[in-house]
């Protein structure tokens, strides 16, 4: 899953970067202001501002530096646009400035220059928006402030050669801006979206690198743990503080990063974790240029067992293609021995053949098991409701073992459901309840059968008890093993398939203990029988 990170946060539909710009560019205005009120105090002759209307020029220096002390406190309460806002700052520095210029002499004292300061500011915090109209509006002023010179002291009219220039260089500053600021505008949106980008793929890297099976720590040259994942700690045993080294992890491992030096690419060692004594293969390799080092903890004991669950899938593949290829001839074995049987021989014959057919038998059997047992990935778990199945499946039981009704005695919920494959549930307990009878005293009542739900787990438990002799200490660690029987005819398969089947439906299966007779207990998932309704299921 990808985090997506907030994008860089807008206000009145602007980004928070451009007003700070427009922050500081009020901060500009308030020194200029400043500089220009000290500068006439101070200087009120030989400065030359003001150099002809003294008091018009410190009555809009005093109005100008308290619009700016104005514009620059009231910045963030003012509810208006942002280009609305720019302009009305703008506007007000071209007109400021141009009545200083005027009573300073007009354009030869150098005062014009601040509008090309302004001008290009605003171009750049406007990012290059109406950077024409502002260049317009200061060129009008200052034809209006040349005109109004000629018209009240007679100036040359050559002085407009000198403004239109100037007017020129308004124009030039306001397109330069505009190019400028577009090109800043681009750059900005590909550093945002680069810096997104980025903070996704971290996202990503750090989701995964929690979540791996391995084990993976950033050790710096001096042995200081920068990076770990949860995996690390739970590999190593240990709950690392806050500013950790090699040695807080494991000091074996604080061996092995010292024996790995910085010439070397690679260095792949086996580490032993005290206490629990689980075996780790340790990776170090260098980081880049960092000096940095990459620290990968694999579990072996993990990587083992994948290894044999492999073999044993590819085993039980081919046990079951061979279990089908003997069931064949097996077959015909069998039908031999009734054909011997029907006819009129000897009795050592006919004891020979009821040999074979026994024998014969018990490997149709194996075979069924084997194969029974390459079909457990094959699960269609359904919703069923245990009583109902479980009288029909004593009934069914009953009639093949020959048992009494009265031998078992059924306790099941009403409403405790099992989700489980019906086919599997149907064999798991045919193993089960059929040892139960076997080993049973045969009384009524001798085989119990429980069946009732946990809410508060959404669990259901089955438990199959009879009052037989139960299991022997010596087979209690070997009951569920493949091929481990008591019993002269049995494959010694059915509790092994039986526990791999629960086990396929998400269910345990495991033995409790003797009460004096074996317990066992199947636990798995249970679903309440009003949503079974609900949803239009029928499992009884």
């Amino acid at each position: 899953m990808t985090a997506t990170p907030p994008s860089q946060p807008y206000t009145a539909g602007r980004p928070v970067s451009v007003w700070a710009s427009l922050h500081y560019f009020n901060i500009y205005r308030l020194i200029v202001a400043s500089v220009f009120l000290l500068a006439v105090f101070i200087y009120p002759r030989s400065s030359g501002l003001g150099s002809e209307h003294l008091r018009l020029f410190v009555w809009t220096s005093a109005a100008y530096w308290l619009l700016a002390l104005f514009f620059y406190a009231a910045l963030k309460q003012l509810r208006m646009g942002f280009n609305r806002l720019l302009s009305l700052q703008v506007l007000a520095d071209i007109l400021a400035i141009t009545l200083m210029m005027y009573a300073s002499g007009g354009s030869k004292s150098g005062l014009a220059v601040m509008l090309l300061v302004v001008l290009a500011g605003a171009g750049l915090v406007g990012q290059g928006r109406l950077t024409l109209f502002y260049a317009a509006s200061a060129t009008v002023a200052v034809l209006l402030e040349q005109g109004w010179r000629v018209l009240e002291f007679g100036a040359d009219l050559a002085d407009f050669i000198q403004t239109g220039i100037l007017c020129t260089g308004f124009f030039g500053t306001a397109v330069s801006a505009r190019l400028l600021a577009r090109r800043v505008i681009a750059n900005e949106e590909l550093a945002r979206q680069r810096g997104i980008d980025l903070a996704n793929q971290l996202s990503v890297s750090e989701r995964v690198i929690r979540d791996m099976q391995d084990g993976v720590m950033v050790a710096g040259a001096d042995g200081r743990v920068r990076q770990w994942n949860p995996q690390a700690e739970a590999l190593l045993g240990v709950r690392a503080p806050a500013r950790p080294d090699l040695a807080s992890f494991s000091v074996a491992l604080a061996e092995q990063f010292r024996a790995f030096g910085s010439g070397s690419r690679e260095r792949v060692a086996s580490l032993r974790v005290p206490g629990s004594g689980a075996l780790l293969r340790v990776r170090l390799l260098h980081a880049g240029d960092s000096g940095d080092v990459l620290i990968y903890l694999e579990d072996m004991e993990r990587i083992q067992q994948q290894a044999r669950q492999i073999k044993l899938a590819a085993l039980g593949r081919l046990t079951a293609n061979i279990a089908h290829e003997i069931r064949n001839p097996l077959s015909a074995i069998s039908h031999a021995a009734e054909l011997l049987r029907e006819e009129k021989r000897a009795a050592s014959q006919e004891r020979l053949s009821h040999i074979i057919n026994d024998n014969a038998q018990r490997l149709e059997r194996l075979v069924r098991d084997v194969l029974e047992l390459g079909r457990r990935d094959r699960v269609e778990q359904e919703p069923i409701r245990l009583g109902g199945f479980l009288e029909s499946f004593l009934d069914e039981l009953g009639v093949h073992e020959q048992a009494e009704r009265e031998r078992f005695a059924l306790q099941a919920e009403s409403g405790a459901t099992l989700r489980f494959d019906r086919a599997h549930l149907n064999q798991v307990l045919w193993n089960l309840i059929s040892n139960a009878l076997r080993h049973g005293s045969g009384q009524p009542g001798s085989v119990r059968i429980l069946a009732h739900g946990t809410p508060s787990s959404e669990r259901v438990e089955l438990h199959i008890i009879d009052d037989g002799a139960g299991v022997s200490e010596e087979a209690r660690g070997k009951i569920f093993e493949p091929f481990f029987t008591t019993h002269g005819k049995g494959t010694g398969l059915g509790l092994y398939i039986a526990r791999e089947l629960c086990e396929a439906n998400d269910a345990v299966l495991e033995w409790v203990g003797n009460e004096p007779g074996a317990h066992f207990r199947i636990i798995g998932r249970s679903q309440p029988w009003q949503e079974n309704r609900s949803a239009g299921d029928n499992p009884a």
